[in-house]
């Protein structure tokens, strides 16, 4: 297939990125237009090696902590048209599983992850950036929600990571970014809304190229 249309989906972490995407995506479903999204989150590097306790020292928030070589190369293929594997990351264990997934390229590329901007190389890929901005508080309270209950962390363990790393970090490799933005979103309002605006520019885009 052609070039697909690359639309990347940046902001702090819990800020409401990847329900924006899956809202983005189903509305682009909709209208019949199919779409792939390749999140950073599954690009973290595996840390089998470690133990346990030295695993949770880890700084996740960094860039290091992540694999944005690969990264950059699978948005790249998928950006061509080209099928990639994916791979599996258990945020339970901090480790790579062995299996991967099979990302088919579509006429949309949903990029999905909090350091996308500060990424020279996979801005420069981006036909469309998208910040998504939502205050500390209310990120802090969707972190834990999300932590304890899909990656069974402890209330406790999820307030020490956000002070320690997720707060510094979003200040160093994320906010200052946000001029590189095309559009802001506002993750306190309605999603769903904001969904179906940016779903209809994509559309647009599409029809133009």
């Amino acid at each position: 297939m052609s070039r697909s249309l690359v639309c990347g989906v940046c902001g702090g972490s819990a800020a409401g990125k990847s329900t924006l995407v899956a809202a983005v995506a189903d509305r682009l479903r909709g209208r019949g237009i199919g779409s792939v999204v390749l999140a950073v989150d599954d690009y973290y590097r595996d840390h089998g090696h470690l133990t346990v306790d030295q695993r949770a020292l880890v700084n996740y928030d960094h860039p290091d902590s992540l694999d944005l070589e690969r990264y950059v190369d699978d948005l790249t293929a998928l950006a061509a048209g080209r099928p990639v594997e994916v791979p599996v990351y258990d945020f339970s264990t901090h480790c790579r599983l062995d299996e991967v997934q099979r990302a088919g390229p579509q006429p949309v590329v949903l990029a999905d992850g909090i350091l996308l901007l500060a990424t020279p190389e996979v801005r420069r890929r981006l036909d469309l950036a998208v910040f998504v901005e939502a205050p500390e508080d209310l990120r802090l309270e969707r972190r834990l929600r999300r932590d304890v209950e899909e990656r069974g962390r402890t209330p406790e363990s999820v307030r020490r990571q956000f002070a320690a790393t997720v707060v510094p970090m979003y200040r160093e490799f994320v906010a200052p970014y946000v001029e590189h933005a095309d559009r802001i979103v506002d993750g306190t309002r309605d999603l769903a809304t904001q969904a179906g605006e940016l779903a209809d520019e994509l559309a647009g885009r599409l029809e133009v190229g």
